[in-house]
This record gives C-alpha cells, sequence and structure tokens, in this order.
C-alpha cells in the first residue's frame, strides 16, 4: 500500500526557509516521478514541482521557480523541497504526490500534507 508522509513545516518569517521532507514506502521508489503540490485556501490541489526518476530532471510552477528546490534521495525513500525566500502567499498545506504534473490527479496518491505558515 502506497504510503506517503510529509514533514517539516512550520512558522517561518517572510524571506526565510523551510525544508519539507516526505517519506514514502509500498511502492519501488526509485522507478516513479514524485510531485510537491499545494493547496490554496478554499481552492483545491495544484501542482508545484517535479522529480523524475534518478533526479534527471525537476521542473517547478511560476509561482516557485527560483525560490524551491526539488531533491530526491532514493537510498532513503524520501523526496524533498527546499524552500527559500518564502513569502505570505506561500502559506498553504504542502503534499508529495506520486506521478508528475501530467498524471498526478490520475494515479491519485498523495499524504496528508504539512502545514507551512509565512508570517511575521
Amino acid at each position: 500500500q502506497v504510503q506517503l508522509v510529509e514533514s517539516g513545516g512550520g512558522l517561518v518569517q517572510p524571506g526565510g526557509s523551510l525544508r519539507l521532507s516526505c517519506a514514502a514506502s509500498g511502492f519501488t521508489f526509485s522507478n516513479v516521478a514524485l510531485s510537491w503540490l499545494r493547496q490554496g485556501p478554499g481552492k483545491g490541489l495544484e501542482w508545484i514541482s517535479e522529480i523524475l526518476t534518478g533526479s534527471a530532471s525537476t521542473y517547478y510552477a511560476d509561482s516557485v521557480k527560483g525560490r524551491f528546490t526539488i531533491s530526491r534521495d532514493d537510498a532513503k525513500n524520501t523526496m524533498y523541497l527546499q524552500m527559500s525566500s518564502l513569502k505570505p502567499e506561500d502559506t498553504t498545506m504542502y503534499h508529495c504526490a506520486l506521478g508528475s504534473a501530467a498524471n498526478w490527479t490520475r494515479l491519485g496518491s498523495w499524504g496528508q500534507g504539512t502545514q507551512v505558515t509565512v508570517s511575521s
């Protein structure tokens, strides 16, 4: 059974940094692309970043490009999201998910999320 567990969220001041982690189990981690999603108030989940197998390629939504960095450690079955230059509008719940921007909705597997709050 696929399990994705996010951690690392918290309260940070504008301009600060956080690193989110996603611990995975129940599938062959190194064989799949993975994504980070986030949810805004009153909105559904939106894709913000993905990393392909072997860390070959990474992609970002325009809203986070240049500020967030996605990475993975296949030996630890863990994916990360390093967030820098955080803004109040980054405040929301962050989720990790199986798949890429093209297919995460069809795969339908994401974690419960970790809350990030950017506030002074």
